[in-house]
């Protein structure tokens, strides 16, 4: 039974065992390709930011290349209604001022640098300016950073993205992409990335909390189903493939039991008759004499009584030879160690079906872990064995099921292994204890009342016996005492 229960909880292990290994890895799978989608629409709008922003850098070179003639229309007014993320457009002809101080020393940056140059920006606001100074005329460009995103091109929907995108310098921000600010816990995933712009030194920075609620957990609960009905199939098929080695295990078992049996039997047959063959030969060879010392004409009469001392002898010589044929072999020719743990694992593990049948659980003292190696008839023992735990599962059955209990002790005591099987069954009757182990007596109605006495000649034929008494407040226990096995023969073993 308790090897049944590992059983089951092994089962349950390696599925939980299965289960977290795949969910760990579809998580992870799942995870790193958010990771590498996160990645690439980083690099995508890193790549549409700096086009856009190389573009304001490309138009101030254009305006700064123009030589505008007098009284013509200024080009750079039309910028606004090509570029709507131009806002507006300053110029500063030679000799004049800029209205801005911020937009001078922007100009003297430019010249110095020979490229545009930030003159401000107010992310708070989503603009900035930026300046490019030329001779005869100098542009500053107005800019707006909401509709300088290039949204057709977007490789995210700003709407319903998670993924949050920001425009940053000098400590202050600007949100392109708000994304979901909801997912506190999870995995964080960043990036961040310069513009390919001198004059617009922006970081395009990216982040994204993936929360578990994203992970697949349909997915993750069917590989937990699928590795449930795999590993019950494979439950299933190996419990067959035990229970078809415990059927034939219980054959075999049972076949050596009927073949004990029948000697066992055979025994006790020659035991009885040949009390009976002898006196009817004593009678028939007096009568022969009788009838020899009184003649007349009695030769009939003796032919007849020596047929009958004659077939008295044949089936005297019969019975002989049956019982010779029968007869078990030594046992002692055939002992070597055994573990008795061993022995009892195997009984144990045949009679499972019966113990759960009974709802019987038993339970063993602790020293019963610690190996006892004893001198044995492995098969011998092991029939022992099964007996002993068979009688105690029937002695349970007039118990209520909540009521029964079954222990067993392996221990040492001298030179003896020791194995007890207690029970809280009906018990022995006092006036029945004596005869618990003569061949044909059985206290349970249609016992043939040879289990016990097999189990005990057996029990002696390997030098060892086999004890019956009451157990306190009720019950029986049965005591099996074998040799302890040397240390030459656990060598040879």
């Amino acid at each position: 039974m308790r090897q049944w229960l590992r059983t089951q909880g092994g089962w349950w292990l390696a599925w939980l065992l299965v289960t977290g290994a795949g969910a760990v890895w579809i998580a992870r799978a799942e995870i790193q390709q958010l990771h590498e989608d996160f990645e690439v629409n980083g690099r995508i709008a890193h790549r549409l930011m700096s086009q856009q922003v190389v573009q304001y850098d490309a138009v101030l070179a254009t305006l700064a290349l123009l030589e505008p003639m007098p009284g013509a229309n200024q080009p750079e007014r039309r910028l606004p209604s090509v570029y709507p993320s131009i806002l507006g457009v300053q110029r500063r002809e030679a000799g004049a001022e800029w209205p801005d101080p911020l937009l001078a020393q922007a100009e003297a940056r430019s010249r110095e640098l020979r490229r545009p140059e930030l003159a401000t920006n107010d992310f708070a606001s989503g603009r900035y300016r930026l300046v490019i100074g030329s001779v005869p005329t100098s542009y500053a460009l107005d800019i707006d950073l909401a509709t300088a995103v290039p949204w057709r091109d977007w490789p995210m929907d700003p709407k319903t993205s998670p993924v949050r995108v920001t425009l940053e310098r000098a400590g202050q921000s600007f949100v392109v992409q708000a994304g979901d600010s909801s997912a506190l816990d999870g995995w964080r995933f960043d990036f961040r990335k310069a513009l390919a712009s001198e004059s617009q030194s922006f970081d395009l920075a990216a982040e994204r909390v993936v929360s578990p609620r994203e992970l697949p957990w349909g997915l993750m609960a069917a590989w937990a189903i699928a590795a449930g009905v795999v590993l019950a199939g494979a439950y299933t098929l190996l419990r067959q493939r035990v229970a078809r080695r415990r059927a034939e295990e219980l054959l075999r078992l049972g076949q050596v039991a009927r073949l004990n049996a029948l000697g066992e039997l055979a025994a006790g047959m020659a035991h009885e008759l040949n009390q009976p063959l002898t006196a009817v030969l004593a009678n028939t060879q007096a009568a022969q004499r009788l009838l020899n010392d009184d003649p007349p004409e009695l030769a009939t009469a003796r032919t007849a009584m020596r047929q009958a001392a004659e077939q008295a002898r044949r089936a005297a010589d019969v019975i002989g030879r049956l019982r010779r044929v029968i007869a078990r072999p030594d046992r002692d020719a055939e002992t070597r160690s055994v573990v008795l743990q061993e022995a009892l694992r195997g009984a144990l593990h045949l009679l499972a079906p019966e113990f759960d049948r009974r709802a019987v659980t038993p339970a063993f003292d602790d020293a019963a872990h610690v190996p006892v190696k004893v001198r044995a008839d492995p098969v011998a023992l092991e029939q022992i064995v099964h007996n002993l735990l068979m009688n105690a599962l029937q002695a349970l059955e007039d118990v209520p099921a909540g009521e029964r209990g079954l222990r067993i002790a392996v221990g040492r005591e001298g030179d003896h292994g020791i194995l007890t099987v207690s029970d809280n069954g009906r018990g022995i009757a006092p006036e029945a204890l004596p005869r618990i182990f003569e061949p044909f007596f059985s206290t349970r109605e249609g016992g043939l009342g040879l289990g016990l006495s097999l189990c005990e000649t057996l029990a002696a034929g390997m030098g060892g016996s086999l004890a019956a008494e009451p157990a306190p407040p009720r019950g029986a226990r049965f005591t099996l005492r074998l040799p302890l096995a040397s240390s030459s023969m656990d060598r040879h073993a």
